[in-house]
């Protein structure tokens, strides 16, 4: 199986999990494909984020959702399709959570794969 991360991004985030406050997210847009399948999901995940330097992603915060799923291999058309509402998608899980992304405070730059 290929597991690639289509998009990746860290955010500010507020949230909380497990009696800790979690201060950043790392939202993804993530492909698996295997034997002519190929599946779609977006994911964040609430980490603590103490300091500036605190990239410790911790998965007791992790929230997804399978966005697609068929026969075929990875395509850009799709994908592009796919990251139109990647943010309403990510919204949604995030308030299932009871979290919030500041997608107007990246951490990082985006990284595509």
């Amino acid at each position: 199986m290929a597991t690639v991360n289509v998009y990746e991004r860290y955010y500010k985030a507020k949230a909380e999990a497990n009696g800790r406050k979690r201060h950043a997210a790392l939202v993804a847009l993530i492909s698996d494909s295997e034997a002519g399948q190929i599946r779609y999901e977006a994911a964040v995940n609430f980490f603590p984020h103490d300091s500036e330097d605190d990239f410790a992603v911790s998965y007791d915060a992790y929230f997804a959702k399978e966005l697609y799923a068929g026969k075929g291999r990875r395509s850009k058309k799709r994908e592009a399709k796919l990251l139109e509402t990647f943010r309403e998608e990510i919204d949604a899980l995030a308030a299932e959570a009871g979290g919030t992304v500041f997608w107007d405070e990246p951490l990082r730059d985006e990284r595509r794969g």
